[in-house]
């Protein structure tokens, strides 16, 4: 029921009423000196757009315009901060003839630094980890069901409901994540998810502005980033603008008749990315590959209505700000407005310079790929995005150089080919590499549990261009396939849980195995980590012959040469092929083993082996 309080003040015979209602307010507060100075305010509450009258007495704020829209639960109000504002709280009245409204502002101090001690961008320097905070750790039990929201599943024999997982489960871990020698976290979302199932995977928002209390809520996230900050790690936040959930507030109620991509009947996006670039495309495939609904429970966001826009970028840089991000990936990017993203991108550029953001384009070729990052293509849209979650070096290079018998176009020869087309990137080293991650099957079960094989790919993830991501549980042989569903993949990491069998956080809980591959990863991750050259080097290939293939990484202060042999034969090399980056070189030390020898005319490279070698005068 509402509650009223009525003051009457006789003034000529008219009477005012104040009345005391919550409004919510988007975004919740904001920042004195930010370069997006000019900030859209969403008022909703019950009939509040029928106030017209709107002012604020606060040094440094204007309002600037009041938008009116359809639904009368909805006021939009444009105000402006001067740069001299001074932080603090202020009251903004929303007044008719004879009712006012009053609400609460905050304009905060930014953070320390300006975005010079967070916001630093994810690079090649970073080994970045993939973490499913649900299927993680659970560090406080008390969190694990919340009153009034409506997923209260919580069992952990099913792949389809929520298992506890939390951030403090996270932080309780950063001790294992940095001995393993990982600089940067990418968790799925954390904002909340308030819908009645499958809700462990966090990609169907209900409010912006609510970190999930499932996962220990605002202040447990920013104690998590705190913490990171002070090790020296780096956090990048999962963004989804594309669609939110069927139950977000502002879907149940709407602002405008447009502010979802509305259809005569249902109409879901056929996932054809090329239309977009396809010069003979037509238009009707466009429009359904952006504007059609991802699912019937997930509804496509308008993003060409300029209220949807300004809330999505304020919310972005929001984000930042609020909880001190360093990176940005970006959900679905392929189905967004993409005039729309360049926009919110350069947004979060212009308050970050530093900052990175990838996008995921989950897509089939490297032209469909680069068109959604910053490219070399002469065409009329051009995109600002930095990177993408390289699928094409997953799925037609290092996957069918491991799975693939070696050919002219098969094998190691998909990767060569792949790779030489980087060409088509503005740059290549921004794209994002991994060998799985919380859609697809892991890396460790498509290669059939083979160890061997496995160790290869580990070599090659941590030595080639680009920024490597790991998922959580790949340095101790997690498996999962995504048949007959993707929970396969998103298992419990052993150990996260009290009461677990056994906790493979811990040496003692690894089998041999287990810790054969953790020691192999941390080796390589750290030899990485130590490596100007792999790091911010170069990449020189050579084309595969025979079943082997060769690339070097390099710059003036080091080189490193890597090679794979795909074949279960012994392979000798002649290093003359190579004099162009050998030259001058009399040594090398072997990454995997430690031990150095010395270099000759020929070099032999056992079966089912990457060898990779630091050389040395």
């Amino acid at each position: 029921m509402k509650r009223f309080v009525l003051s009457i003040v006789f003034v000529f015979t008219v009477s005012i009423i104040s009345v005391a209602q919550k409004v919510d307010v988007y975004p919740t507060n904001w920042w004195v000196g930010m370069k997006w100075n000019k900030v859209q305010l969403m008022l909703h509450a019950d009939n509040i757009g029928i106030y017209d009258r709107v002012s604020c007495n606060y040094p440094g704020v204007k309002i600037l315009k009041v938008n009116k829209v359809e639904n009368k639960n909805y006021l939009f109000v444009d105000i402006s901060v001067a740069g001299n504002t001074k932080p603090g709280k202020f009251k903004i009245n929303c007044a008719t003839v004879d009712m006012i409204r009053t609400i609460d502002y905050e304009l905060k101090p930014r953070r320390k630094g300006n975005g010079t001690e967070f916001a630093q961008g994810i690079t090649s320097s970073d080994v970045m980890y993939l973490i499913m905070p649900d299927r993680f750790s659970n560090g406080d039990p008390s969190n694990d069901r919340v009153p009034g929201m409506l997923d209260q599943s919580l069992r952990r024999d099913t792949v389809f409901n929520r298992h506890g997982g939390d951030l403090k489960g996270i932080q309780n871990h950063l001790d294992y994540l940095q001995d393993l020698g990982v600089s940067a976290l990418w968790l799925n979302p954390v904002l909340e998810n308030d819908r009645p199932e499958r809700t462990e995977h966090g990609y169907a928002f209900t409010d912006h502005y609510k970190i999930d209390p499932r996962l220990g809520g605002a202040d447990t996230y920013k104690n998590l980033i705190n913490e990171m900050h002070h090790r020296g790690m780096k956090m990048v936040q999962d963004a989804v603008y594309n669609h939110v959930d069927i139950n977000h507030f502002f879907v149940k109620d709407q602002p405008t008749k447009d502010w979802l991509h509305q259809w005569d009947t249902y109409t879901n996006t056929h996932y054809k990315d090329q239309v977009l670039f396809d010069p003979y495309a037509s238009a009707i495939d466009k429009k359904i590959m952006s504007d059609g609904w991802f699912t019937r429970q997930m509804p496509d966001l308008n993003q060409s209505n300029p209220y949807v826009a300004n809330f999505l970028i304020q919310h972005a840089i929001w984000c930042v700000e609020e909880f001190g991000v360093d990176g940005w990936r970006i959900d679905t990017y392929a189905y967004n407005d993409l005039p729309f993203m360049n926009r919110c991108n350069q947004a979060l550029y212009n308050e970050y310079p530093k900052i990175s953001i990838f996008g995921e384009t989950w897509v089939h070729g490297v032209i469909n790929q680069a068109y959604f990052c910053q490219n070399n293509f002469n065409i009329p849209y051009k995109s600002n995005m930095q990177g993408t979650t390289d699928f094409q070096m997953l799925f037609y290079g290092i996957q069918p150089a491991l799975t693939q018998p070696f050919g002219w176009t098969e094998g190691l020869n998909r990767l060569y080919t792949t790779t030489a087309q980087d060409v088509v990137y503005k740059d290549p080293m921004r794209q994002v590499i991994f060998l799985d991650n919380h859609d697809i099957p892991r890396f460790y079960s498509v290669l059939g549990e083979d160890t061997t094989r496995y160790k290869m790919a580990i070599a090659w993830l941590m030595t080639f261009r680009g920024i490597p991501q790991m998922y959580y549980g790949n340095e101790i042989l997690m498996t999962g396939t995504t048949s007959p569903n993707d929970g396969y993949v998103r298992q419990d990491f052993p150990g996260g849980w009290d009461g677990d069998a056994s906790n493979k956080f811990t040496e003692a809980g690894r089998t041999a195995k287990e810790n054969s591959i953790f020691n192999y990863y941390k080796r390589f991750i750290h030899f990485r980590n130590n490596s100007s050259a792999i790091k911010t080097g170069k990449l020189m290939q050579y084309f595969p012959q025979d079943g082997v293939y060769v690339y070097f990484r390099y710059d003036n202060k080091q080189t490193v040469m890597v090679i794979m042999n795909q074949t279960d034969e012994l392979k000798t090399i002649d290093m003359s092929r190579f004099k162009e980056r050998v030259a001058g070189y009399a040594k090398a030390y072997d990454v995997s083993d430690g031990m150095e020898f010395a270099l000759e005319k020929n070099l032999s490279i056992g079966g089912r082996y990457t060898l990779v070698l630091e050389l040395r005068r």
